[in-house]
């Protein structure tokens, strides 16, 4: 099971994440169709899926119903998917009003 603070890079793009929360369902994390690897260990033959090609964006977290969360530290082409489903980018908490 991958591990709260672990560094991940896409084998496809120039996505790198950090997992925030982990769970037992990032086991089948990919990003543009392939899986993540840790970070600095990518082998460079794997080719983007024009099927996950829809692209991260930097600083956003993205979730999954299983409760992993994953953090975005550089963006990339690749679409993040957990057993082929695209994790969504997680809306940020709504505060009080102040009335």
């Amino acid at each position: 099971m991958i591990k709260n603070g672990t560094r991940l890079q896409s084998q496809v793009c120039d996505t790198q994440i950090v997992v925030v929360r982990s769970s037992e369902a990032l086991d089948t994390l990919r990003c543009g169709g392939a899986p993540l690897v840790p970070l600095g260990s990518a082998t460079g033959d794997a080719v983007l899926d024009p099927e996950f090609a829809h692209g991260t964006v930097l600083g956003k977290r993205y979730a999954h119903d299983s409760g992993a969360e994953l953090l975005v530290t550089r963006s990339g082409a690749g679409s993040l998917t957990i057993d082929g489903e695209a994790l969504g980018v997680k809306q940020a908490a709504q505060l009080p009003s102040s009335d």
